[in-house]
């Protein structure tokens, strides 16, 4: 890299949350304004019909694998993805009043108690715990919704069947259409996966890790930024809000969302920080779902305010720079379809995929993503430590 200046900080930079200042490389994946994410120079609408381990050998290695790769890849991932049962007993103990992402963030740290690599925090445990890590996650998630849901005991695993299929299968949802919520997982897997390097849960895990603590340790802090309602509820909000409009109606729906713009209120689902077109994510799910619920009333109210909402949102808030659809417009009503109806564990199923994304970020800072100019070889970025100008008091 240059010496040249990447950045100006200025005083109206501090407290702002280090937004848009750069702080480092990422290689599995770029957010562009119009053409949305890519995995590693790969768009996010050619990768969604894949194999979700296909794009997971993907992050981790910067390339797809051939399809004699894939196979052993998909084999080691069964391999791997034995959950101690001590972590399924402690689960099965927590208090059910507890959020799920608790549940979750617990999970994590249970794993690393029962299986994380004897030498932590060395380049080569963090590829093993990486690969552990993702084989494990989905049995813990599959346990959180049947305990905590009291759908009965944890299904047992059975790896071969491939990791998404394996983890409807251990999910066992009552009533649930399995064809139809596979497919859409597979998809919502693959599209959750990552999102560029400087969101709140990914930064989190990769400055926890820059301390040397194990994989499981950052998950478990990255999950806990993803707890938030300003980080990861946003495909819950959604769903509640495409509840609460009731109607799939082009003119009811123009009339509601305007009353709702000029008494001060949002419009879920549309906007984002960074995107200036249409959401490729979005674009794939509501393909999806005129294949999987095309008269599924919820469904059919988000197709409509993909097209209402843009056209409202541009009369009412002209100055708006991204008033179109987002990953989460219609995702949660996609889950809700699927036979998946409590919105309190979206945040869960998106933390399991993007937990792959972030071990694979976490995997690169810890071993060579940094050149060392004076060595002249690359190592792992050395730990997180920023600077805050301290503030005099009266």
């Amino acid at each position: 890299m240059s010496e040249d200046s990447l950045f100006n900080i200025k005083e109206e930079h501090l407290d702002s949350g280090l937004r848009g200042i750069p702080v480092g490389h990422v290689r599995t994946s770029k957010v562009d304004p119009y053409e949305g994410v890519s995995y590693v120079g790969q768009p996010i609408g050619e990768l969604a019909q894949k194999d979700p381990e296909a794009v997971i050998f993907l992050l981790l290695n910067k390339r797809m694998p051939e399809s004699d790769e894939l196979a052993a890849f998909k084999r080691d991932i069964q391999e791997r993805s034995q959950v101690d049962q001590r972590v399924l007993d402690v689960l099965a103990a927590l208090p059910k009043d507890g959020h799920p992402m608790e549940w979750f963030i617990t999970g994590l740290s249970l794993l690393g108690m029962t299986g994380k690599s004897t030498n932590s925090n060395t380049q080569e445990a963090y590829k093993e715990d990486a690969l552990n890590a993702i084989s494990r996650i989905p049995t813990v998630v599959a346990a959180i919704f049947r305990l905590r849901h009291g759908w009965g005991d944890p299904i047992e695993s059975r790896p071969e069947l491939g990791l998404v299929e394996n983890f409807v299968h251990m999910l066992g949802v009552p009533g649930g259409n399995t064809e139809a919520l596979t497919e859409l997982l597979r998809t919502f897997y693959i599209l959750h996966m990552d999102h560029g390097g400087g969101n709140l849960s990914t930064f989190t895990g990769k400055a926890v890790a820059s301390g040397l603590a194990d994989i499981y340790a950052a998950l478990g802090a990255a999950m806990s930024g993803l707890y938030g309602p300003l980080h990861g509820r946003a495909n819950q909000d959604c769903l509640n809000f495409v509840r609460s409009v009731g109607t799939s109606n082009p003119d009811e729906l123009d009339a509601k969302l305007t009353e709702i713009l000029r008494n001060g209120g949002k419009v879920f689902g549309f906007g984002h920080a960074v995107l200036r077109a249409e959401d490729p994510r979005a674009t794939v799910q509501y393909a999806l779902g005129q294949n999987i619920c095309p008269d599924d009333p919820l469904f059919k109210t988000a197709l409509t305010m993909r097209e209402v909402a843009v056209k409202v949102i541009k009369r009412e808030k002209p100055q708006v720079s991204s008033p179109y659809p987002n990953v989460d417009a219609v995702s949660g009503t996609l889950l809700n379809a699927s036979g998946l109806t409590d919105s309190d564990y979206y945040t869960v199923l998106f933390g399991l995929a993007r937990c792959s994304g972030i071990a694979a970020q976490i995997v690169d800072e810890r071993t060579d993503l940094r050149f060392n100019k004076k060595k002249n070889k690359s190592g792992p970025v050395p730990i997180y430590r920023c600077k805050y100008i301290f503030q005099k008091q009266n």
